[in-house]
């Protein structure tokens, strides 16, 4: 029978004449202190606290060790550090520092009821799950799953946080719109398999404001990509109108979202637009002369050439009137790139060239965010069996997103990662090295003496105490 045995040390090979042995022993070393940067966001800002918000809580107080504010920081601060799964937080939930982020009274665990749980003084991945599963009309009378959520408050949460970001109000604010895939590999409510991109998937709707999420709509993927944007732009207009009345509001999209009934709602409720038209032969044939013009020009110079033309344009039968079109006439080396946009802004304001390269081209930053939530804040965890579960998982990375936004528009403002992307920020900013100490009044986080960019961390550090409305105590 072969021997079990428990290693305790580990050795390692080395030129030099000294061992390599490690161990498990080091005490309390969290590998997350940077943590404590998104946590001083969070103070700044509430954004959590305010998500907190849009749950209800059906359980005994008595007999509940969570509150749901804990529960989903603890979810969130987690995302926002790399921890994508459920799973993760087995082990999380004994990171005493993780504790101070989420607001646990005894970051030791002490304090918890059962001695299975003394010393972890987070929840496990069973009492977060219930988050996810509880169903819409849970109650008090419920059995298990008693904490249910708002899908309208998180909705006018997300506007909140984006109108609270502005000391002032703009004078124009561009809304961008996209859908995107969401791919799956089981049987979840709502998938289905989609042409386009070749698997089975849910059909997302997103919607930004600059770096702002505005809205993240969880949809099945059997559906037009523009389905549903006019009630989501309804009520992002009304609120965002409600608190600034005289903006002005341009929504932008690609040819995905050129639809007759979104133009005629932008036309009725003061709002413009700049959409992508896909190409047909009526609208190469508009463009013949200008594609001469821009093969004549790639030949001598050997440059992709552009030329644009501005017309009048109505489809035969989808559009109830004529509309402004720009047409960029391309020709590159591999041969003639036409492309369409259609507007409702004026040659006065914008010429045929600058609509395109400057309005309509800089609609590729949002695909930028999407691909930034999509794969460095895991929105694309959507392996829940109903659509509820998954539209609540989306959340939770977007209030991740908007969290670690936060950090970059407030704290890394004026550093060389203001405009880094959420994984970079977590590498360089958040993960590093601390011996985790508690006192009876105090709790010691002794930060790694090698960390590379400590500079970087007191800027930071700097930067948000400066916005901190009660003075730190250093």
């Amino acid at each position: 029978m072969k021997t079990h045995c428990n290693q305790e040390t580990f050795e390692f090979q080395t030129q030099n004449s000294r061992k390599i042995v490690a161990h498990f022993k080091g005490g309390n070393i969290t590998s997350d202190s940077g943590g404590l940067l998104l946590q001083q966001v969070e103070y700044i800002t509430g954004i959590i606290g305010q998500f907190a918000a849009c749950f209800t809580d059906h359980r005994d107080p008595d007999l509940s060790e969570f509150t749901v504010n804990e529960l989903v920081a603890q979810r969130i601060f987690a995302l926002a550090l790399g921890y994508e799964d459920l799973n993760d937080h087995d082990e999380l939930r004994n990171d005493p520092l993780f504790a101070v982020m989420v607001g646990k009274k005894d970051p030791t665990g002490n304090d918890r009821i059962r001695r299975r749980d003394k010393g972890k003084p987070l929840a496990g991945k069973s009492t977060l799950n219930r988050l996810e599963l509880t169903p819409v009309r849970a109650n008090r009378r419920s059995r298990y799953k008693k904490i249910t959520v708002s899908r309208q408050a998180v909705d006018a949460f997300l506007i909140d946080v984006f109108l609270q970001s502005h000391e002032q109000v703009p004078s124009t604010i561009v809304l961008d719109l996209d859908a995107t895939d969401d791919t799956v590999h089981g049987h979840q409510l709502g998938r289905f398999f989609h042409g386009y991109y070749g698997n089975y998937c849910y059909l997302p709707l997103y919607i930004f404001c600059g770096e702002h999420l505005l809205c993240a709509r969880l949809r099945p993927s059997d559906i037009d990509a523009s389905a549903g944007s006019v009630k989501e732009l309804e009520r992002i207009v009304r609120q965002i109108r409600h608190r600034w009345p005289d903006v002005r509001i341009i929504i932008r999209g690609d040819s995905d979202f050129c639809r007759e009934h979104i133009m005629l709602w932008c036309e009725a409720n003061d709002v413009d637009y700049v959409l992508g038209l896909a190409k047909n032969e009526r609208l190469k044939r508009e463009i013949i002369k200008q594609m001469e013009q821009a093969k004549e020009l790639y030949e001598r110079t050997s440059q992709a050439a552009r030329v644009y033309k501005d017309f009048e344009y109505q489809t035969l039968k989808s559009w109830s009137r004529s509309r402004r079109v720009v047409g960029k006439a391309e020709y590159l080396r591999k041969g003639e790139n036409p492309r369409f946009v259609v507007t409702s802004l004026s040659t006065d304001e914008f010429d045929a060239k600058a609509l395109y390269e400057q309005q309509y081209c800089a609609r590729g930053d949002m695909e930028n965010r999407i691909k930034e939530q999509q794969l460095c804040l895991f929105a694309d965890r959507t392996s829940a069996a109903t659509m509820r579960a998954n539209q609540l998982r989306l959340w939770f990375s977007s209030v991740a997103y908007t969290l670690m936004n936060a950090l970059r528009r407030l704290g890394l403002k004026g550093t060389k990662l203001a405009r880094a992307q959420c994984d970079t920020i977590r590498l360089k900013l958040l993960k590093i090295g601390a011996q985790i100490k508690v006192t009876v009044r105090k709790v010691w986080v002794s930060l790694s003496e090698s960390y590379p960019f400590q500079q970087l961390f007191k800027q930071v550090y700097e930067n948000l105490c400066q916005l901190c409305p009660i003075p730190l105590r250093c």
